[in-house]
Parts: structure tokens; C-alpha cells; sequence
């Protein structure tokens, strides 16, 4: 492939970018903190000064940004993705959007001669060092396939979805569903430890179930030990579920479920676990029934 730009390096975004590099993609990374570039400089990537200079240097350029304010600002800000982006260039959105924000950045990217992807992906950061990331993609059929051995390193599987919102939509839905789930565990959890029974003994039950699941096995031991080392951050779960609610509003869909679980996202970001993994959310369960 030709060399590859990546905008963004975040916990996810590195992870991501450290991956073609181990696999021999030659990469071009741009952050706005540049000091968070040096890590990827030393395994081999080069450094853009600007997403503008990314574009103008990389035939195809991936974002991975944290939020729709984010992934805008890169695509139309000064000395932006829009300056350089033209025919024969593709820009891959793998930021967990809104649809419309999807295809305003796919119009803009269109209208200026570039080929635009989405593709946000379902996994945190293990599986994003891993190369295990499930990766959601729609839009031009054409530069999935240019990119496909870019997903390849990156995930253990690819799906195309179609037209540009499907990408979005169907990373929403999952995260949605994610958000609410590790709700009811937390309270699942706490319930136990209050009923005077054993948390790990919990865990393995529900390991051996029906409703064992990944998750599950992974955070549980540290939710019991209170230890929330971010892989996915807490106020990013929250955006998720507020783009999801916002998405049943257009649908017309009851979601009781996810509209309390959203509920306690944002009271643990009024505590301050903003920063911390998705599971702290468990904290905001404990505090309600009077633990420490």
C-alpha cells in the first residue's frame, strides 16, 4: 500500500498507528499534542505538521478522534484535511460519530474530488494493541477494498456496511447496548457484595452461563478491586450513549434501559470519573447504596 496518515493519538488512535507500523506500513502521524508522537516516531513514523500537510503527503489518511467536535474540527479548521484532500486521495473516519456528522464530513470530503470511509470500530485498548478491533465500515466500496489490508492489521474482522450513517448507526447500537450492560453488572455486583455474598465467586458463575460474555471476564476483577485504569474513557461512553438516545429519538424507539444508564454516566462525570474506564461507572452504584 502507499504510505498512510493517521490523524489522532489517543489512546485508541496509537494503539492503532503502532500496529501498521509493526507490520510495516510506512505512516505519517499528526496529533495536537505533538509530544504524544514521539513514541510512534521512534518505532519509524514520520510526523506531519498539520492534518493539511498529512493529506497533501498520504494517499490515504486515517482519523481516529474522540468525539464529532474533533473529528469536524480536523476536516474543517484551518490548515485542515479539506485544504489538500482531492481526487485520488481517500480519508477513512474510524471517530465514533453521529450519522450526520458522518456525512457532512463525506460531502465536503466528495465535493472537493477525495473518496471518504467510515469506519469506527467496536473494542477499546487491548484489542486495539492486539489488532483485534471489530471495525464498521461504510461508503465507498472502492477505497474499503484500497484499505482493507490497513483493517486487516488492525482488526479480526471488517464488515461494509453500505452508505455513509450505517458505520455510525451500527457503532452507536453496539455501544449502546455495552453502556447498558455494564450497568446492570455494576449493580449485579454491588447487590451481591451487599447480600453478604462473594464478588469472585459471582464472576466465575456468570462465566460459566449463559450470559458469560468478554467483558465481563475482563473488567469484573477490577471493578472489585475499584481499579478503573481507562481503556475506554467514562466520558466517552456517555457521548455514545447520548448519540444513541438522540438516535432512537429520530427512530422513534422506547429505550428506558439506555436512557438510565446514560443517566449514570453523566452522575459519574459529575463526581469526576470522566477520565477513568467505563467501569467506574460502577462507583456511582456503590455510593447509591452507601459504600465507600
Amino acid at each position: 500500500m502507499e504510505e498512510i496518515g493517521f490523524l489522532g493519538l489517543g489512546i485508541m488512535g496509537k494503539a492503532m498507528s503502532m500496529n501498521l507500523l509493526r507490520h510495516g506500513f510506512k505512516v505519517t502521524v499528526w496529533n495536537r499534542t505533538r509530544s504524544r508522537c514521539d513514541e510512534l516516531v521512534e518505532h519509524g513514523a514520520t510526523v506531519g505538521e498539520s492534518p493539511a500537510d498529512v493529506i497533501k503527503k498520504c494517499k490515504y489518511t486515517i482519523a481516529m478522534l474522540s468525539d464529532p467536535a474533533a473529528a469536524l474540527s480536523v476536516v474543517f479548521d484551518k490548515d485542515g484535511v479539506l485544504e489538500q484532500i482531492g481526487s485520488g486521495k481517500g480519508y477513512v473516519d474510524m471517530s465514533t460519530v453521529d450519522a450526520e456528522t458522518s456525512s457532512q464530513i463525506c460531502k465536503a470530503i466528495t465535493a472537493k474530488g477525495g473518496s471518504f470511509l467510515e469506519a469506527p470500530v467496536s473494542g477499546s485498548k487491548k484489542p486495539a494493541e492486539d489488532g483485534q478491533l471489530v471495525i464498521l465500515a461504510a461508503g465507498e466500496k472502492a477505497l474499503y477494498e484500497a484499505v482493507k489490508p490497513a483493517f486487516d492489521v488492525m482488526g479480526k474482522k471488517s464488515f461494509f456496511l453500505g452508505e455513509v450513517g450505517n458505520g455510525a448507526k451500527m457503532k452507536l447500537v453496539v455501544n449502546m447496548i455495552m453502556g447498558s450492560m455494564m450497568n446492570a453488572f455494576s449493580e449485579g455486583l454491588v447487590l451481591a457484595d451487599k447480600s453478604g455474598l462473594n464478588q469472585d465467586t459471582l464472576l466465575d458463575v456468570l462465566d460459566l452461563g449463559a450470559i458469560a460474555n468478554p467483558m465481563f471476564k475482563l473488567k469484573g476483577p477490577s471493578m472489585v478491586q475499584g481499579k478503573y485504569s481507562p481503556a475506554f474513557p467514562l466520558k466517552h461512553q456517555q457521548k455514545d450513549m447520548k448519540l444513541a438516545l438522540a438516535l432512537g429519538d429520530e427512530n422513534s424507539v422506547p429505550m428506558p434501559v439506555a436512557a438510565a444508564s446514560n443517566e449514570a454516566f453523566k452522575k459519574a462525570r459529575s463526581l469526576g470519573l470522566g477520565d477513568l474506564d467505563f467501569s467506574a461507572v460502577h462507583e456511582t452504584v456503590k455510593s447509591d447504596k452507601g459504600s465507600s
